[in-house]
């Protein structure tokens, strides 16, 4: 098994799966959170989908990272790169345990793994596709700076394509700075977001 690198941000470490973390991930994805992901799934499903998880980054050299938090070791959720058979490109995927939705967890980690795909992997383009009832998934992409692409092939019709933008299209713009602010807003303890829950 090939070794899996770890990134730390200012609040999360994201690590490879490990068998520990399962339990999160089927309460997860057997429940009705992952009804935009294919789901819900029952007990056998959700656990190949997990093993696919980790032997992902063996078969592509890159794949979801498992989201900690860097003082108590919770997890939250699991953000990274993911492209099974026949997808048409790589993409950027995320998904926040339910109880931790809100809290600026997906756009802190989903940037720091772009940036990782970006500047290691030396990935020019990425998208993320989304079931277009998907609102919250949308809102994250759009505040990733991504857009939707209408001409780029989608995995079976039923959902949208968002492009993200590429490094250099990103480097040292209003955008990028406005992401880190973002993230800084939610790592301040005095920080109360309003509204619904967008991640």
């Amino acid at each position: 098994m090939s070794e899996i690198p770890t990134i730390e941000t200012t609040r999360l470490s994201l690590r490879g799966p490990e068998p520990q973390d399962y339990p999160d991930f089927k309460a997860t994805f057997t429940s009705y959170r992952a009804r935009f992901m294919g789901g819900p799934l029952n007990a056998y499903e959700s656990w190949m989908l997990y093993a696919a998880e980790i032997g992902h980054w063996d078969i592509r050299g890159f794949g979801m990272w498992m989201v900690h938090d860097r003082v108590t070791d919770e997890t939250y959720g699991m953000v990274g790169g993911w492209q099974p058979a026949k997808w048409p490109e790589r993409e950027i995927a995320w998904v926040i345990w339910p109880d931790k939705a809100g809290r600026g967890y997906a756009l802190e980690a989903a940037h720091a793994a772009r940036g990782y795909f970006y500047r290691v992997q030396n990935w020019e383009t990425a998208v993320s596709y989304i079931d277009p009832k998907n609102l919250d998934s949308i809102r994250l992409a759009e505040r990733l700076g991504a857009k939707r692409d209408d001409s780029a092939a989608s995995i079976d019709g039923n959902d949208v394509v968002y492009r993200h933008p590429s490094l250099a299209a990103l480097s040292g713009t209003q955008l990028a700075h406005g992401i880190e602010m973002e993230i800084g807003h939610y790592a301040d303890p005095l920080f109360k977001p309003e509204g619904w829950a967008i991640d």
